[in-house]
């Protein structure tokens, strides 16, 4: 990411660029974008999800704002550039003319508030937080039971039967302010209860072993260690081991690319880079022999192996 009218300074802005390279993709990531009043403020992670909206509502009704553990406004908004980028080279294939992509943080970061978004557009409801309960669905939650926590994720009102027989409550199938997803998100709090006293009884294998064999969604809530020990993260090449000499094991273990190519699948065939290892070789690649030496004369690179 870089900051608005970075690059320009330096001759390097899209205008400077694609007059020589008409053909050129060119991707502008900042914090607020191009345009707009904020266009001139730094992009961080946090400040993007503070100001996009969603840490309002991420954490418990009753707590603070939280942001997502992990940096996602910066994940999403990478995600959307590859995405814009690949349409763009598309576009180039077909009439040989480049364009310029202008991203911002914010900007991705609100594309992506999907249900909570569009339903305040379209209730004026501000959403709120909720902890772990979904805004349009009951029951669809965290739940305590005997030994830790499970998911129960009831998508339809025959879940919901199904559920409520197997946790032993056929009565809260039958009472009809729940018989309905409708009625369960406007009794809510009260159904909630009830479900939560009845799931204290249950120990975590024994529940979500039923669940799934009444064809009820639901899950675990795993840890980093208990997840990349699944049977299914290796099944599906989640998590991969590397040779790497300078690594004290040996080796390295990287998390694995999701995207599964029936036709041309994502090889791993280098470690991660120390810092700098591939200078010379890109500076060669791009701009030639004289200008490499030209960077070693000036001392411009860093001790390489």
């Amino acid at each position: 990411m870089h900051a608005y009218g970075g690059l320009e300074k330096y001759g390097l802005g899209y205008e400077d660029l694609h007059a020589e390279l008409p053909e050129l993709v060119y991707c502008s990531i900042t914090g607020y974008g191009q345009t707009g009043p904020n266009r001139h403020r730094p992009g961080y992670d946090l400040v993007a999800q503070g100001f996009g909206g969603i840490m309002s509502l991420t954490g418990e009704a009753d707590g603070e704002p939280m942001r997502v553990a992990v940096g996602i406004a910066d994940v999403m908004c990478g995600m959307y550039a590859a995405v814009g980028i690949l349409a763009a080279l598309r576009h180039r294939d077909a009439t040989g003319i480049g364009q310029h992509i202008d991203l911002g943080l914010v900007d991705t970061q609100l594309a992506w508030m999907i249900n909570e978004g569009t339903n305040y557009l379209t209730s004026g409801e501000a959403p709120v937080r909720r902890g772990n309960q979904h805004p349009n669905i009951v029951p669809y939650q965290v739940f305590a039971v005997s030994d830790g926590h499970v998911i129960v994720a009831v998508g339809n009102d025959r879940q919901y039967r199904r559920f409520c027989e197997l946790i032993g409550a056929p009565e809260l199938a039958d009472d009809p302010r729940y018989a309905n997803n409708e009625g369960r998100l406007e009794h809510r709090d009260e159904l909630v209860g009830q479900i939560a006293e009845r799931l204290l009884s249950w120990r975590k294998i024994a529940l979500l072993d039923q669940m799934e064999a009444h064809g009820i969604p639901g899950g675990p809530i795993n840890t980093v260690p208990e997840v990349l020990d699944t049977d299914q993260v290796r099944e599906r090449g989640m998590r991969v081991k590397m040779p790497m000499d300078k690594a004290s094991r040996g080796f390295v273990e990287l998390l694995g690319n999701p995207l599964k190519f029936s036709e041309s699948p994502v090889s791993y065939r280098r470690p991660p880079p120390d810092c700098g290892a591939d200078t010379e070789a890109i500076i060669m690649e791009l701009l030639g022999e004289d200008a490499l030496d030209e960077a070693r004369k000036a001392g411009l690179l860093g001790a390489t192996e």
